[in-house]
């Protein structure tokens, strides 16, 4: 997917945002977002989204002399996350339908996106998944490949979101006896989930994690390490968490399966789909 004009502006508050966050002052933030106006007057609109944002935060993070200017955020929907983790779980166990059930908590956990927004109503956002109807439903050919294909690809999005993945996780372990390898990212960008929060998580006791060796929102694979490239092109299914990894991956061909909430205008107009849909579709062009 490629960044259109409708990005920009979500950039420059996304640098805004940051420089607060790091505890910069108004002269700080104006110095990042002017810095951020002028890398964004050589963007290439034929770049992802996600690699557009990843080169903007190499800048914002040199300027503020913070390369993590999300952690206490971080720290904070992490925990939140891992206190609800009982409840949910105990959704998933007394639910007609266990996987779907876990499939609707990994997309609700989805919400938590600071490049979408900072604050959420996390109960209401998983309420509202949990009964919300899909704009697009692959289940079927979802528990068919799962059946087919022991060996999954996990793509990880972001922090907190992790505690919601493991509820999903634990179920392919269990009810399909799925080996999986969680891929997270190298070292920390906006909110995405590096291997500290996946440990955080408790994934380690259910998954292989292991790292993309990229530091973009998405995974962008140019950026990404050649051991993860050499598992992510021999990998039989992968389920790809997140609009990010949606926006550099929808067009490859790989057997991809895509859960994730749309949280954008520009992704859902993409999409032909009403913003705030739910989504667990199929790649077209699975290879």
């Amino acid at each position: 997917m490629k960044t259109y004009p409708d990005c920009l502006p979500c950039f420059l508050r996304q640098s805004i945002q940051a420089a607060k966050l790091a505890g910069g002052d108004e002269a700080s933030q104006k110095n990042t977002a002017d810095e951020v106006e002028r890398f964004l007057q050589s963007v290439k609109l034929t770049d992802s989204p996600p690699k557009t944002s990843r080169n903007m935060h190499v800048i914002i993070r040199k300027l503020l002399k913070n390369p993590d200017p999300y952690k206490s955020l971080k720290d904070k929907y992490n925990q939140l996350a891992l206190s609800m983790y009982p409840v949910l779980s105990e959704k998933v166990k007394h639910s007609k339908d266990r996987l779907l059930t876990a499939v609707r908590i990994a997309i609700a956990g989805n919400v938590i996106d600071f490049g979408a927004q900072l604050e959420f109503e996390l109960n209401s956002d998983i309420n509202d998944v949990l009964c919300r109807d899909f704009a697009v439903f692959d289940y079927e050919a979802f528990k068919r490949a799962l059946e087919r294909k022991k060996y999954i690809l996990y793509l990880g999005d972001n922090t907190g979101e992790t505690v919601f993945d493991r509820i999903l996780i634990e179920e392919l372990a269990g009810q399909y006896g799925s080996k999986i390898r969680y891929a997270v990212k190298e070292s920390p960008i906006i909110n995405d989930a590096t291997r500290e929060d996946a440990v955080l998580a408790g994934i380690d006791n259910y998954a292989e994690i292991i790292s993309s060796g990229c530091n973009s929102p998405g995974i962008v694979l140019e950026y990404c390490s050649k051991e993860f490239m050499d598992i992510y092109s021999s990998a039989k299914l992968i389920i790809s968490k997140g609009q990010g990894n949606f926006e550099t991956l929808n067009a490859e061909p790989r057997p991809v399966f895509f859960l994730f909430k749309v949280k954008c205008g520009v992704v859902a107009a993409f999409m032909k789909l009403p913003n705030g849909s739910i989504v667990l579709k199929e790649a077209q062009n699975a290879g």
